[in-house]
């Protein structure tokens, strides 16, 4: 499962990259949590950047609270699960970033964070879903979530799940409504590892209120409680 990622960038690098337009307003993010709003390209609007919440609330579980979302979906299963096959087909989005978190457990209480990102440690796309639903007020909320994948051999020694993130070229197959579904189960695969890297980050990411720098700097291996450990 993934669980937070970072999107450290400006707004207009953010422009640049993906040549859509953001019209709200816009600060670089570092630890990006599930219930939290952020900026998504949608198959239906493919030119500007939207902002909704991730964390998508399935038909059972309308008008429920938010621990009842789901924030992921397994890709091998996406076009035959109910709550998801319908966004697969008719709703998906690029969801921007520039790295991802996972924890690797050192025993039975210890968890230490590891930060995933490219060589370059620049932009990418996950692949996601997206939906939109009325809550108990009667106002719409537009939702998304990503689709995981089993792990290429680098997030494999963390963790047994990596979030899809697509080949630069791949991202307008997946917006593109006429794509088939053969060609975008196609594209749910473990990104290449040898175009990633990984390196262990401060337990400051384990609490959504840091929003800093500081959660994505390397450092020396660090168990939740701060304390030091050689087998990182």
């Amino acid at each position: 499962m993934c669980g937070r990622y970072s999107l450290a960038k400006s707004k207009a690098v953010l422009e640049e990259r993906f040549k859509a337009e953001m019209l709200e307003p816009f600060q670089p993010r570092y630890n990006i949590a599930p219930t939290q709003l952020a900026p998504v390209i949608t198959s239906d609007s493919p030119m500007g950047f939207s902002h909704f919440y991730w964390g998508i609330t399935p038909e059972f579980a309308r008008n429920k609270p938010v621990a009842q979302r789901f924030i992921n979906a397994r890709a091998e299963t996406i076009r035959e699960t109910a709550s998801f096959k319908n966004s697969f087909r008719k709703k998906r989005c690029l969801v921007p970033a520039d790295g991802f978190f996972e924890w690797k457990k050192m025993g039975k209480r210890t968890k230490i964070p590891y930060r995933f990102t490219l060589l370059d440690e620049g932009l990418f796309a996950f692949a996601g879903i997206w939906d939109e639903y009325e809550n108990t007020e009667g106002e719409v909320q537009h939702t998304f979530l990503l689709l995981t994948t089993a792990p290429n051999g680098m997030v494999n020694e963390v963790h047994d799940r990596m979030p899809v993130i697509l080949d630069r070229d791949a991202e307008s197959t997946w917006l593109n409504p006429s794509t088939s579904e053969e060609t975008l189960v196609a594209l749910l695969r473990p990104y290449a590892e040898e175009n990633m890297l990984s390196y262990t980050v401060s337990p400051l990411v384990n609490h959504i209120s840091n929003d800093s720098p500081a959660v994505i700097r390397k450092t020396m291996p660090m168990d939740q409680f701060g304390n030091y450990t050689l087998f990182g």
